[in-house]
């Protein structure tokens, strides 16, 4: 493939309200939106840079114009893989490669992916961190839905999930930590959590000070999410981590995500797709991750108050496959 243009540029969407985690709240989103076209077929792709992981909105879009000349001399999707680091920047170049094949191609993606056609999914429906009674009430809200997702990482993690419950009593429940806990807080929690019903926590301890999770009882099933990023993950991650969070943003694209996913399966971990806090032009590629995973957690449109064009149609919580004009 050669004689492709890319374009990368900034893209600005309100949340609906505001977006609450332990690091912090947010009333908009700033993302990513990479082009490539060959003047007859245009593909897209998207990306959310996140601070936790050193990107900036400017840096990711000043990684992908570097490439310019080289994408317009031939490098393809394969070449990419290694030419870049996973993240951001190769997650909106490598699905933008990806759309541009389907398109050009007349081909679904998840044909020219090898994979089964995309059904129905049911996301998680993050409810942000707040006082308990905010999050009761917004449990309360949303009670309807079948999976519940909620931010945690403060003193009163407890009485946070009792108001939840409280508000949501038939709904699955699983919980983000986003690093705020420490050992002690998990073997505290963690039996008071599961007879709450919660199924889940995702990165309870701060990366790299998880070693300890490989030497305690687990009965709350803990999940890899700022711990896991690509395959090289994986091998540090046996015997600490019952399942892994995949986000197309940590591995660097869709291709990376469906290897890690095939080899987190046959090493016996559980799977949950994650997103960052985007658009449904981020979430079509990720659907084809979560195609038969424990858990997806792909609500980003859900949170907002303006989506793209051609959007992701939701049923409450069901997600339809994406319209090949968004994506794919």
């Amino acid at each position: 493939m050669s004689g492709l243009y890319v374009s990368a540029r900034e893209d600005v969407f309100p949340v609906a309200g505001s977006f609450t985690i332990s690091r912090g709240s947010r009333t908009e989103i700033r993302v990513v939106t990479v082009t490539l076209t060959d003047g007859a077929h245009t593909g897209r792709g998207e990306s959310v840079p996140y601070a936790r992981y050193g990107e900036t909105v400017d840096g990711v879009i000043a990684d992908i114009l570097s490439l310019e000349a080289e994408i317009r001399a031939g490098l393809d999707r394969e070449a990419l893989q290694t030419r870049m680091k996973p993240g951001a920047a190769r997650n909106a170049l490598d699905c933008a490669f990806w759309d541009f094949a389907a398109k050009s191609s007349g081909k679904p993606v998840w044909q020219l992916a090898g994979l089964q056609k995309p059904g129905l999914l049911t996301t998680a429906y993050t409810i942000s961190l707040g006082e308990p009674e905010k999050m009761r009430a917004q449990a309360a809200e949303n009670a309807h839905r079948p999976l519940l997702k909620v931010k945690l990482g403060t003193d009163d993690d407890l009485g946070r999930i009792e108001a939840v419950r409280a508000g949501a009593p038939d709904s699955a429940i699983i919980v983000d930590a986003n690093e705020g806990w420490s050992v002690t807080a998990y073997q505290a929690l963690a039996p008071a959590l599961v007879r709450l019903g919660v199924a889940l926590v995702e990165q309870p301890l701060p990366a790299g000070d998880d070693e300890a999770l490989r030497h305690i009882e687990r009965p709350l099933p803990v999940c890899a999410d700022e711990s896991c990023h690509a395959r090289p993950s994986l091998a540090d991650l046996k015997g600490k981590y019952d399942a892994i969070n995949i986000k197309i943003d940590k591995t660097g694209g869709l291709t990376e995500a469906l290897l890690l996913k095939q080899e987190a399966e046959a090493m016996g971990f559980q799977i949950m797709t994650g997103c960052m806090l985007g658009t449904s032009l981020a979430m079509a590629p990720a659907m084809l991750v979560a195609e038969g995973a424990a858990f997806v957690d792909l609500d980003g449109p859900l949170l907002l108050a303006q989506d793209r064009a051609n959007a992701i149609r939701f049923d409450g919580s069901v997600m339809h496959p994406a319209e090949p004009v968004l994506w794919g």
